[in-house]
């Protein structure tokens, strides 16, 4: 059984058809979580529904962008559901907390261990903590693809020992559930497979991410050493029976691959924050790609772009213009420039803050 799990729960799991809250199925997963929290198990619950809510509530929609709306229904929308959060843990004597977290949250190291140690201080006084994107307060170009993605995110930040993806369907299958010969995908190894070939990119009735995200998400989950399970939120009793014996419940698993440290689980949270790059030649690239640990050298820089300083993450272009890492400068542009002939001048990245894409 595992010992913590992160939790993310989509809307169409937790509303009705007429965009209502189903308060029923809150109810039934608030009970499951508490079953495991009164087990020992750490439980992050990752939670959409606040705009959903909102919907259910505000009657007069006035007709604004699509930014606004979001906001608007989300301010009003996040109070109900975290009230009924609270009211059904507390029946179970369990305290629970609100978390409203924004991609900027994961932008800095300095950030991103304020919002670790928030959790982690909550987690040690037995508290579960309910998380959610603050879409009052995000904009477009700095939302989260969806909850799935923050999710992700949240369980390699701290590094619980698995994943729960809730949907409406059982997991990933190798065509549109129901069609003539289609099968679930009981489990994916490794990040290779293409899963867009049998995704449909048809997005969720109340959300805003679909299957082909929750599919990426997970192998990048996986990837980071976390086992993740994709599996259908609204069959009774789906979160108990996958905590202790997963293999009796139809789902999609995705085997966790080697665990990385702590540092290069936050450069890899940090790829979408940076717009310094550089480019590298075949030779540098193949040499990062070796089993030999290795740093990335200005001998094999082809071009730089940005105004980097010290600390600043970069991001990797392979002469194929594939975005193959991220990785911590130990110098400036500058300084960078000046050495760029040099052969034997310190690596512009070391290995140790250095992130390879699988």
């Amino acid at each position: 059984m595992y010992k913590s799990i992160t939790v993310k729960i989509g809307s169409n799991v937790l509303t009705r058809p007429d965009r209502k809250l189903d308060l029923e199925r809150i109810s039934h997963i608030t009970d499951q979580i508490a079953t495991l929290h009164k087990q020992g198990i750490k439980v992050i619950l990752v939670s959409s529904g606040a705009v959903a809510s909102g919907r259910g509530m505000v009657t007069h929609l006035p007709k604004k962008d699509p930014v606004s709306e979001r906001q608007l229904l989300s301010s009003v929308g996040q109070i109900k559901l975290v009230s009924t959060y609270a009211s059904l843990f507390e029946a179970h004597g369990i305290t629970c907390a609100q978390v409203l977290v924004t991609k900027e949250d994961f932008r800095t190291r300095e950030h991103y261990l304020n919002m670790k140690n928030c959790l982690t201080t909550l987690l040690e006084h037995k508290i579960v903590p309910i998380i959610n994107e603050n879409d009052a307060v995000s904009v477009t170009a700095l939302m989260f693809t969806d909850n799935d993605e923050l999710a992700g995110l949240v369980a390699t930040m701290m590094n619980t020992e698995a994943y729960f993806i809730l949907s409406n369907v059982d997991g990933i299958y190798t065509g549109n559930p129901g069609d003539e010969g289609v099968q679930l995908i009981k489990e994916i190894t490794g990040t290779t497979t293409d899963l867009s070939g049998f995704i449909t990119t048809k997005k969720s009735n109340f959300g805003r991410g679909g299957m082909l995200t929750k599919g990426r998400v997970a192998q990048n989950t996986a990837a980071a050493g976390i086992a993740v399970h994709i599996a259908n939120g609204t069959r009774p009793n789906i979160l108990t029976d996958l905590a202790r014996n997963s293999e009796k419940v139809s789902h999609t698993r995705f085997v966790p691959g080697s665990p990385r440290p702590a540092f290069k689980k936050w450069i890899a949270c940090s790829a979408d924050f940076t717009n310094w790059e550089v480019h590298i030649n075949k030779g540098a690239s193949d040499a990062l790609h070796s089993k030999k640990a290795t740093s990335l050298l200005l001998a094999g820089v082809t071009s730089m772009h940005g105004d980097f300083k010290k600390g600043d993450l970069l991001r990797i272009i392979d002469h194929e213009k594939r975005l193959i890492g991220i990785g911590k400068a130990q110098y400036d542009r500058q300084k960078a420039d000046e050495h760029l002939a040099d052969p034997k001048y310190k690596p512009l990245v070391h290995y140790d803050y250095l992130y390879l894409f699988p």
